[in-house]
């Protein structure tokens, strides 16, 4: 097994010649390597956080993908700042940002086409037409990177959080990185800031992963998940950083009739070493968009503070689908509403088209060596009348309630399951096994084949003028 590694520096960076010419060396890891490389510069891009460098993007790399079939080429985004709308990527490509270089996004709408809503959910989530496409946009795509020496994506988010709160938006907000129909996709150590919405979306996806990222946004701006698989098969997302006005990360697979129809699962997701800070959400989300299915969803060592919920499960009538074989264990939380939250009430359809009939099937549900402080309740499980949600399984749980915290720290309806080690004691839905069953919650020890990924290191050294 090779295990993917960061590794990104600067080679050289310094002066070559009486022309001053500069000279750029770095290394990262990959799937594989490329022969040809240019600089953003080389196509006039001015970085000079006014000039617009939407045109000079889309020409370098219009430019590069006639490298497609020769193993590809890559982009080099240096210093500066490198106003932008949004740009669409190529097959064999990384883009790659220098440590001080920082991509702003335009808040010109001119400078965002409109494209179609997603097949798996029937409309915008802001509006019922289109959406704005995303900032760094790719589709049917292989082998993508976009990386950086912690370079910075400025999403300038400001003007559209107020457009969406005063209904003035005519199609849904822009995400910063959307990933279609792709495969082998590899996204990591970069710095993201204020997104419109959310920040990164690997949609109908296979081979993702999701590494070093850092994202930032203000506590109370709407809808700026951080990570958002969806309807994705192999994904590895571990080692982030994240504050956020929504989920850390939302795992999703299609919205009611919409995404039943479409039928593709996000299934075999990894997240590792996640740190969650996000007051009024979710450090992982399950849905509430699901009507696709979730399964084989294993979290480990994450970490939360000030924050909604630790593991959200958000589903409701009509949605269909299912949530099945959830596997989290070691995380640590401090500060929470909720350490558990399962509603299956969850509402907000796509339209009154989605069918009363589609009940979800949320089953196996595992949680597994948990510590929770400053705790205002310890679990809020609510199933459907006649589909109760089962195979709930919590063991070797500690949660200490805030002082504040709710009487009857548990409130269960319509679930059924076992626990073991958990205080305070859970409600009698989840029967107690005993001390000796403390193990009885699994976490499957064979590896993913996301977790296998080979990778290599790469160098590119570039001279631009």
């Amino acid at each position: 097994m090779v295990v993917l590694m960061v590794l990104v520096f600067l080679c050289t960076n310094g002066v070559e010649s009486r022309k001053a010419k500069h000279v750029d060396c770095f290394q990262y890891s990959a799937i594989s390597c490329r022969a040809y490389g240019a600089s953003l510069a080389d196509f006039g891009g001015v970085g000079d956080g006014t000039t617009s460098n939407t045109k000079a993007f889309q020409a370098a790399i219009q430019h590069l993908s006639q490298y497609e079939s020769q193993g590809g080429s890559q982009l080099f985004v240096p210093a500066g700042k490198w106003l932008t709308g949004s740009f669409n990527l190529t097959s064999h490509f990384p883009l790659y940002l220098h440590k001080d270089a920082v991509l702003l996004a335009s808040q010109d709408e001119n400078e965002w086409p409109v494209i179609d809503s997603l097949p798996s959910y029937g409309r915008g989530r802001d509006t019922a037409g289109g959406r704005f496409i995303s900032l760094i946009f790719g589709t049917n795509l292989t082998d993508v990177v976009v990386t950086g020496e912690n370079g910075t994506i400025d999403g300038q988010g400001e003007l559209w959080w107020q457009k969406f709160h005063k209904g003035e938006l005519k199609y849904t907000r822009p995400y910063l990185i959307e990933i279609m129909f792709s495969e082998n996709i590899q996204i990591f150590n970069l710095t993201l800031i204020n997104f419109p919405s959310w920040n990164v979306h690997p949609v109908y996806s296979s081979n993702v992963l999701v590494q070093g990222l850092t994202i930032l946004a203000p506590v109370t701006s709407p809808n700026t998940d951080g990570i958002n698989p969806d309807s994705c098969t192999n994904t590895r997302i571990e080692d982030c950083y994240i504050v956020s006005g929504d989920d850390c990360i939302a795992v999703k697979s299609g919205w009611d009739e919409y995404g039943i129809a479409f039928g593709m699962p996000t299934k075999a997701l990894v997240i590792r070493r996640l740190t969650c800070i996000s007051p009024f959400s979710a450090v992982i989300a399950l849905g509430s968009e699901m009507s696709g299915g979730i399964q084989d969803v294993r979290a480990e060592d994450i970490f939360a503070i000030n924050t909604e919920s630790a593991v959200r499960i958000k589903t409701a009538v009509g949605r269909g689908g299912f949530v099945k074989d959830i596997y989290v264990r070691r995380m640590t939380m401090n500060t929470m509403k909720y350490v558990f939250w399962i509603a299956g009430d969850y509402g907000s359809h796509a339209d009154n088209g989605y069918d009363p009939n589609a009940l979800p099937v949320i089953q196996n549900i595992n949680y597994h060596d948990m510590v929770a402080e400053n705790v205002t309740m310890a679990g809020k499980l609510g199933g459907l009348t006649g589909d109760p949600f089962t195979g709930i399984c919590i063991s070797n749980v500690t949660i200490i309630m805030a002082k504040k915290g709710k009487e009857v720290p548990w409130n269960c309806t319509d679930v059924a399951g076992i626990s073991s080690g958990v205080v305070p004691q859970p409600c009698e839905l989840l029967a107690d096994q005993g001390p000796e069953k403390i193990g009885e919650c699994n976490f499957p020890e064979e590896s993913l084949p996301v977790d296998n990924m080979q990778v290599q290191l790469c160098t590119y050294r570039g001279n631009y003028l």
